[in-house]
């Protein structure tokens, strides 16, 4: 099966790229950087904000992996219906999307279509916590909300559910919440990481307004400040309740944010 990937570079489109290439798939690997390269791929220059720069991309393509958002920008994509469009014209069968916190363009086009779409929608990434990493090596992570819970996810499993919905019948018309298996809050995150790095790493919680300052300084825009205080101070339900999605398509549980820690301990210096 030949499986066209949008976001291949990204961090979970890269992680499809790898599983499927694993499984034997033929895997074209969408990107707008003509200097990209992921091993086993064909790699594909093109951009979903021209979907004109898609069309030999999708010749012989099967299945397809969108995302809703720029690549580049990370703005919602105003072009799903022409993507959507020429999928479809293309003999695309199956298609997925990385969800968002609201629906898209791209979402709707695909409701309105005939093919056989899958959202797949993570909670956080476990790969969040690479944010730490400046705070970590200078000895303490400095941040509100600290009862805030989270069924985090590993980005190799939201892949793998997509995976499943790209290459199995079965999946056409479905919206997969994915998350990891516990519910978290930032003492237990920051205790994990800490037994993997093998050192103790210091925890100082802000104020709201203390917060605000900090991401200020890091150069945030002050719209997406807003988001993180209200998201943090209110986390929705679906954020912080443990679904078993991973396991009941893969047939394996969803991996730890212990596991992810191990993984990256490297990039904590």
């Amino acid at each position: 099966m030949r499986i066209l990937i949008a976001g291949s570079t990204g961090t979970v489109g890269r992680q499809i790229v790898a599983q499927l290439v694993e499984q034997g798939h033929s895997v074209r690997a969408l990107t707008r950087n003509p200097e990209a390269a992921l091993p086993g791929a064909e790699m594909v220059v093109g951009d979903l904000t021209d979907p004109g720069s898609l069309a030999d991309a999708l010749d012989g393509v099967e299945a397809m992996h969108l995302i809703s958002f720029d690549g580049g920008g990370y703005q919602p994509l105003t072009t799903g219906p022409e993507l959507v469009e020429l999928a479809s014209r293309a003999g695309v069968k199956r298609v997925t999307l990385l969800g968002n916190k609201d629906e898209s363009g791209v979402e709707k086009a695909l409701r309105d279509s005939n093919l056989a779409w899958t959202l797949v929608q993570p909670v956080e990434f476990m790969g969040n916590a690479l944010a730490w990493i400046p705070a970590v090596q200078q000895g303490a992570i400095r941040e509100p909300f600290l009862d805030r819970r989270s069924a985090m996810v590993h980005e190799a499993d939201i892949a793998a559910v997509a995976v499943v919905a790209l290459t199995e019948d079965g999946h056409g018309g479905r919206t997969y919440t994915v998350t990891g298996p516990e519910v978290l809050t930032v003492p237990e995150k920051v205790a994990a990481l800490s037994a993997a790095l093998g050192r103790e790493i210091g925890l100082v919680e802000l104020t709201e307004a203390e917060a605000r300052e900090k991401w200020a300084g890091e150069g945030l825009a002050a719209d997406i400040i807003d988001f993180l205080i209200f998201v943090y101070g209110n986390t929705p339900e679906i954020g912080y309740t443990v679904v078993s999605t991973v396991e009941d398509l893969t047939g394996r549980p969803a991996r730890t944010f212990a596991q992810w820690c191990t993984e990256n301990a490297p990039a904590f210096g």
